[in-house]
């Protein structure tokens, strides 16, 4: 009763919500949304129009959806491929200091997501410090207009606000992987790789579906790292056409819809996180 309980408060009156307003109404006058909370008398008005500017013969709402899925792919990677290491040396290799190593993997999250966001803008503007890094503080000519709309800072931005949620499942997963599994796979003759891929791959699948989802659910509705980062039309992002959506009057209705369409789209890796965990949980 308490996990049903919390689930609807936090999560199904919530949605309900955006669905009233998502198949509301507009007010003519103001220009503001208006809910219908009878779900007969919903109209899909609103869903329809952003239907029509995704799949329509405008489609400008396509190339940002594109670009964050591309986005997305590329940073969650990203963060796999520098999380795994990291995890495996806490996990096997940290001994007695993994305390003071989560510490410090976690310590990030004391500042908010603002401030680590600025403190890019500060390194990577034209007299940052990456700039003097890479001229040799001015002595070669190589200054870099890192925040003038460049797809690759709006994707290294993501990759490092969003990688600690990738280690810290997976280090959780790795460590409860018994050392003796490891030993018997080496006495059974296998090497370093096969270890890796017929023992600990296939153990930490539980730890890299909670990772990526932890991941890929807040980036694909992150819109102030593409704010901050570049703030460019060229880089926008799916969050940045929902929040310019309820920013402008009007439009209440079609971020709703937009919203709802993402929820759906992301429904996909969270029943893939929930078939693997079941597996996993019908292996041990």
């Amino acid at each position: 009763m308490p996990a049903i309980a919390w689930m609807a408060v936090f999560f199904l009156i919530p949605l309900y919500v955006v669905l009233c307003v998502a198949f509301g109404k507009v007010d003519p006058v103001f220009r503001s949304a208006i809910p219908v909370w009878n779900p007969l008398e919903w109209s899909f008005t609103q869903l329809a129009i952003v239907v029509d500017r995704l799949v329509g013969p405008d489609n400008f709402y396509l190339p940002p959806v594109l670009r964050t899925i591309a986005y997305v792919v590329i940073a969650v990677a990203a963060c796999l491929l520098i999380a795994f290491p990291v995890a495996w040396f806490t996990a096997r290799h940290a001994g007695s200091h993994k305390a003071l190593v989560l510490t410090l993997l976690v310590a990030p999250f004391w500042i908010s997501y603002m401030m680590r966001m600025l403190a890019w803008v500060n390194l990577l503007q034209n007299d940052g410090w990456v700039n003097k890094i890479i001229s040799l503080n001015g002595l070669l000519p190589t200054e870099q207009a890192w925040l003038s709309g460049r797809p690759t800072t709006v994707i290294l931005g993501l990759i490092y606000g969003y990688v600690p949620y990738m280690i810290l499942p997976l280090f959780a997963a790795l460590d409860r992987i018994s050392p003796s599994l490891l030993e018997a796979a080496r006495d059974l003759g296998a090497g370093g790789f096969d270890v890796f891929r017929r023992v600990i791959l296939p153990m930490s699948i539980p730890g890299v579906a909670a990772g990526m989802l932890l991941v890929c659910l807040p980036m694909m509705g992150d819109y102030f790292t593409n704010d901050l980062l570049s703030g460019s039309p060229g880089t926008s992002m799916i969050g940045n056409l929902i929040n310019n959506s309820i920013t402008t009057p009007g439009q209440s209705g079609q971020a709703a819809a937009l919203l709802l369409i993402v929820l759906v789209v992301l429904s996909a890796p969270m029943i893939w996180y929930t078939r693997s965990t079941a597996r996993s949980e019908v292996r041990s």
